[in-house]
């Protein structure tokens, strides 16, 4: 098991940026493929980005392709995502999620692929 915390959440104005973190704990935080997914109210989570355990491939939903960089630091246990040109429809919780990867170059894009899973950061984007 690994234990997940997101931070780096908070209000913005449509088009600033923000970089959420999330910090694992353990000693084995490179045998895990890392995703970002996000929950709007009244809407169901959605997955928005994902990063192999060795960082060399990556994935995004389609709405924030160009906008948003996922990027880990295996040597901190940590593991970002970097949302530039933000808009008002990116407002939700953000969440982090941690699945063991056995090869180190997949990453997983289904929410029902990750069994660990952080507690939240909210993210509101203002028009």
């Amino acid at each position: 098991q690994v234990q997940l915390v997101e931070s780096g959440g908070g209000l913005v104005q449509a088009g600033g940026s923000l970089r959420l973190s999330c910090a694992a704990s353990g000693r084995t935080f490179n045998s895990y493929a890392m995703g970002w997914f996000r929950q709007a109210p009244e809407k169901e989570r959605e997955f928005v980005a994902a990063i192999s355990r060795s960082g060399s491939s990556t994935n995004y939903v389609d709405s924030v392709k160009g906008r948003f960089t996922i990027s880990r630091d295996n040597a901190k246990n940590t593991v970002y995502l970097q949302m530039n040109s933000l808009k008002p429809e990116d407002t939700a919780v953000y969440f982090c999620a941690a699945r063991l990867a056995y090869v180190s170059g997949r990453y997983y894009s289904r929410l029902e692929e990750y069994a660990n899973w952080g507690q939240g950061t909210q993210v509101t984007v203002s028009s």
